[in-house]
Parts: C-alpha cells; sequence; structure tokens
C-alpha cells in the first residue's frame, strides 16, 4: 500500500501539488513587487479591481483623470489563461447561468473592492508592504465568506450552465485583444491618466508579459482567495490558501529588500484607515465572490477559458468601477464617501436578498 501511496503523489501534476501552488504564489509575488519598483503604485503590482477601474477610465465609462489608464495586466491575465487553456485542452464555452444576477453581482463586488481600496489581490500584497488596514479587510473578507457558506450549506445556486457556441467562448480574449490595440494605437478617445495612480505604470510590454505569465500561472493552479478560504472552512483543506501565503512572504520579503516595507496603519498607499469600513467593504467582496464561485482575479481566468458567465461577472465589475466613480461611491485616500457607505449597505442587503432567494430556505418554509 505504501508504494501505491508513493506511486499516486508522483503522478500528481506539478501545478496541481503544494509545491506547485507555492512556487506560482512566489512568482506572483516577485512580479508584483518588480512591477512597483518599475512605476506601478505602491501596494498595487496587481490590483483586479484597480485596474478594472483605470480601464473604466480610459474608455470613458468614468471622467475621474487621476484613474485613466489600460492596464496591460488585465490583458494579460484573459490572453493568458486563454492560451494556457487551449494548450491544456481545458478551453470550453459555456454559460447561461444566472447572467443578470451575476452581472450585479459582479457591480456589488467592485463597490466593496473600491470601498476598502483593493481586490483580495492587493489585499494580501497590502499585507506583504505592512499595511494594517489590509488585516482588517481580511478579517472582512473572512467573514463575508462564511456568510456565504451559510447559503451554500443551505443550497444556494444560480443553477448550472451549459455548452454554448465557441464564438461565446472567443468573445473575452478578442475584448482583450481590442484593448491591446487600443493601448498601442492610443487613439484621442481613449483617456490616459496625467497625474494621479493611473499616471502610474510599469514599462507596457513588461507588464503585459507580467500579466501573461501570472494569467497562466493562475489558470494552471486555480489560484484563488476566495476559494482558498472557502476550501480551508469548509473542507479544511489548505491547497490554494499556500499560494497567497507564499504571496504575501515574497512580497514581505520584496519590499524589506527595496526599502518599502511599512509596518502600520497610518500614511499607507492609496489606503485609509477606517476599519469599519475596510471591514464591510471586504467583507462585500468575500460575500459576493463566494455566492460568484470565485474572487475577481479567478472570474478573469474563467472568462479567458471561455466561461461567459465569468466574462458577464468581469463586465458588471468593469460598470460597478464607471458607478462608482461616477457617483462618487469609491473611496480615496482621505477615507470612505458617505455615497459609498449608502451603497455598500444597499448592495449588503441586495446580496442577502439574493442568497435567500436562491437557496432552499424559501421553499423548506413554505
Amino acid at each position: 500500500m505504501e508504494k501505491e501511496d508513493m506511486d499516486l503523489r508522483e503522478k500528481v501534476p506539478f501545478f496541481e501539488s503544494k509545491k506547485g501552488i507555492i512556487f506560482a504564489g512566489s512568482v506572483v509575488g516577485i512580479i508584483a513587487v518588480v512591477l512597483v519598483a518599475l512605476g506601478n503604485p505602491k501596494n498595487m503590482g496587481f490590483c483586479i479591481a484597480c485596474f478594472e477601474r483605470d480601464i473604466a477610465g480610459a474608455l470613458g465609462l468614468h471622467r475621474a483623470e487621476v484613474v485613466q489608464y489600460i492596464r496591460p495586466e488585465i490583458i494579460g491575465l484573459i490572453l493568458g489563461a486563454f492560451i494556457s487553456a487551449a494548450a491544456g485542452r481545458e478551453f470550453q464555452s459555456k454559460g447561461g447561468s444566472s447572467p443578470i444576477t451575476r452581472f450585479f453581482m459582479g457591480m456589488a463586488v467592485m463597490i466593496g473592492a473600491l470601498m476598502f481600496l483593493g481586490c483580495p489581490l492587493r489585499m494580501v500584497l497590502r499585507i506583504g508592504g505592512g499595511d494594517l488596514n489590509a488585516v482588517v479587510g481580511l478579517a472582512g473578507f473572512a467573514a463575508g465568506i462564511s456568510i456565504g457558506i451559510i447559503f451554500l450549506n443551505k443550497g444556494f445556486t444560480l443553477k448550472r450552465n451549459y455548452r454554448t457556441s465557441n464564438f461565446d467562448g472567443y468573445v473575452m480574449p478578442a475584448f482583450a485583444a481590442g484593448l491591446l490595440i487600443l493601448l498601442l494605437a492610443a487613439p484621442a478617445f481613449i483617456f490616459f491618466s496625467k497625474e494621479g495612480p493611473g499616471s502610474q505604470y510599469a514599462p507596457m510590454y513588461i507588464s503585459l508579459a507580467a500579466g501573461l505569465i501570472v494569467g497562466i500561472l493562475a489558470q494552471k493552479t486555480r489560484l484563488c482567495m476566495v476559494g482558498g478560504m472557502r476550501d480551508k472552512i469548509m473542507f479544511n483543506q489548505d491547497f490554494l490558501l499556500l499560494g497567497f501565503i507564499a504571496i504575501i512572504v515574497v512580497t514581505a520579503l520584496g519590499n524589506m529588500a527595496l526599502g518599502s516595507f511599512k509596518f502600520g496603519f497610518a500614511q499607507q498607499p492609496i489606503a485609509h484607515t477606517d476599519g469599519v469600513w475596510n471591514f464591510l467593504g471586504m467583507l462585500l467582496v468575500g460575500w459576493g465572490s463566494v455566492l460568484l464561485g470565485g474572487c475577481p482575479l479567478r472570474q478573469l481566468i474563467l472568462s479567458g477559458e471561455g466561461n461567459s458567465d465569468s466574462a458577464v461577472a468581469v463586465m458588471g465589475m468593469i460598470s460597478g468601477a464607471a458607478v462608482a466613480h461616477n457617483f462618487s461611491l469609491a473611496s480615496s485616500a482621505k477615507g470612505p464617501s458617505a455615497n459609498g457607505q449608502v451603497a455598500v449597505v444597499i448592495c449588503l442587503i441586495l446580496l442577502l436578498v439574493c442568497s435567500v432567494a436562491n437557496s432552499d430556505m424559501i421553499k423548506k418554509n413554505n
């Protein structure tokens, strides 16, 4: 039996092993540190929410002049996942699972992320930079995931998806390619920040290459912060969490080596110190992401694999970024806005309604 167990362990593909996920997380951490050193905003080597917000601004969906840029990292993530899935014969066009619900959930997740000022990936990068506000966000994130798990255990589902035409699966990779063309051509109708976070970026081709690498690694390992915490709480499995622990450790070491590690709450880059709204913002992100089936990074990767349900969620997030900046919902380094606080509460109520309506609770009560 011992020999059979050893044979089984030897047959596990590298990226499905603990060594593989730790390797992937370490590479992501190194890339994030390098991107910041080359020009990306501090503690923002990778931030799905922030970068989608910048893309929304570049396309004119909002007019906040300090956050407008077509981020090559997002393009690379989608195309990297597409290339990896196609090469591994895992690309499959599918969709049709409650698309309009997923769209508005994506909006809610983005509103929560912009209250906190970062997605789950930026949250761990901020922790690796010494930002204790992100630890508060992590507590809220875990609480949101726990609430989502309660409803998963109550039978929550957005119903199954179905095989669709190949055309559906190619839409998001084509969208990413279109963004790349717009970035290269820089026509007059595309907006680019002259100052602020949107004006801070690493060289385009390095950012694109970074996105491709992370997209491939995330596709191979199924890297997902929400999935990691969900699996730990529900099944006591720590496989996916190991990747994010590796990101924190490597990022912290990199920041220390570059002299950019700053431990504490105050004066952290592109962050605020309001603990209540950092907590609630990430609670909203965690809860909504569990119901969607993955964090913002995972949704991008799945969209590159041909999943149009995830593509709808991504478009909901981009639209949510536009709404957040058009209606002053997003936080700033000065703190959360009053409009944003109201929006987060409304989104939490909507998630509660959606969670109950799509679980077995109503059926059992009736």
